[in-house]
């Protein structure tokens, strides 16, 4: 039986990156893979290229910090990844290949980018996809550009009522070729891997609960070519779970270590965007960080976080759940016991979003395992699918 932990977007770009993993370092060295998604550039270089929020490189020595916390696989697909350009995409493929990490999902070209990673673990093969379904397409691996790989997700607006101006339904699907490209990574990695897994950045950002209309029928699509697991990031606010052919799919893990100044406008007015962004994000988002915490400029609910968890032996997926943790006042995930009161609030977080989003999914206690029913060989609910 091995062990699969994967946990949602990594920004270490604070002093003392080891210092955030510190607390949770534990359970990824336990692990026979640890996955993490990095979410921003790590390269020296000064070129900034960014269509989104601002996010600069951080230090490319943050990367050796996610090695010695246990992390095995970094998935690089997302909508940062080229807010250094070429430069900064393969920088930090190479820096993180330097610290014993194995990137995947991003590339000096697409064929690079959509090249899976692979490791082997007691004798199984483990491989792994990303791919970034937010845009912006600037971030796009071509076959003559670096980037990552994705699925083009197509936005319609909808006025369905006689009201101008008003208030229009928004209907989200992917491109049937891209969503086919990924279909066809996924069975092609099936037929050389025991374990396959599959990374989507996705979602809307920092809004609680919400699941677009794209994302389960993408996600499903991962399962339906041959994926075993599927790991959702990028909104920086958890998501719910559901359980398709018996197998989990996570929507969003959420924020894990996530400690960066780029989104905090400094007193003296530094930048304009990220000024624009502060005032931007009241208006969208309907909230304003933490003063004291200006190391970690997210929504308050953020800071409900989990590790996914799934074990695998050569008859396949056995189980799947999740580790409750709580972000803590020093940016730190700190894992919890599920039956102490904190674990407890953590869980009903998770079950809350779960049933608001009618996603199913339903999580049960066996021992001190917080398992997903349904999922492997784990007993459904009854009257559960």
């Amino acid at each position: 039986m091995i062990t699969i932990t994967a946990v949602g977007d990594l920004i270490l770009d604070e002093p003392d990156p080891a210092s955030f993993l510190a607390p949770s370092a534990s359970l990824f060295r336990r692990a026979e893979v640890a996955i993490g998604h990095v979410e921003v550039p790590h390269s020296t270089t000064t070129t900034q290229i960014s269509t989104d929020v601002p996010a600069p490189p951080a230090d490319p020595a943050a990367l050796g910090a996610l090695a010695a916390a246990g992390f095995d696989v970094v998935t690089l697909a997302g909508n940062h990844i080229f807010d250094a350009g070429e430069v900064g995409v393969t920088d930090t493929v190479a820096h993180a290949r330097a610290a014993g990490l194995v990137p995947v999902g991003a590339g000096a070209d697409l064929t690079e980018a959509r090249t899976p990673a692979v490791v082997e673990r007691d004798g199984l093969r483990i491989g792994v996809l990303s791919y970034n379904c937010v845009g912006p397409r600037e971030s796009w691996a071509t076959s003559r550009k670096a980037g990552c790989a994705y699925v083009h997700v197509l936005t319609h607006y909808e006025l369905d009522h006689a009201s101008p101006g008003g208030p229009p339904r928004i209907y989200t699907f992917a491109d049937p070729d891209s969503l086919e490209a990924m279909a066809a990574d996924i069975s092609a990695l099936r037929a050389e891997a025991d374990v396959v897994l599959v990374a989507l950045h996705k979602g809307v950002g920092h809004t609680p609960a919400a699941v677009a209309m794209y994302e389960s029928p993408v996600a499903r699509a991962a399962i339906d070519a041959g994926a075993d697991a599927v790991f959702g990031h990028h909104a920086h606010i958890m998501r719910g779970i559901e359980v398709h052919r018996g197998k989990p799919i996570f929507h969003g893990l959420g924020n894990f270590v996530t400690v960066t100044r780029a989104l905090t406008p400094s007193e003296g007015g530094d930048s304009a965007e990220r000024a624009a962004w502060a005032e931007k994000r009241k208006a969208l988002y309907g909230f304003a960080p933490d003063p004291d915490l200006p190391f970690y400029p997210f929504h308050p609910e953020s800071r409900n976080t989990v590790v996914a968890v799934c074990r695998f032996d050569r008859d396949g997926l056995a189980e799947a759940g999740v580790v409750p943790c709580h972000i803590d006042d020093h940016g730190r995930p700190v894992p919890l016991e599920p039956a102490s009161p904190e674990g407890e609030a953590v869980l009903a977080y998770l079950r809350d979003i779960t049933a608001r989003a009618r996603l199913g999914g339903e999580l049960v206690r066996r021992g001190d395992q917080v398992l997903l029913a349904g999922a492997g060989r784990v007993p459904a609910l009854e009257g559960q699918p």
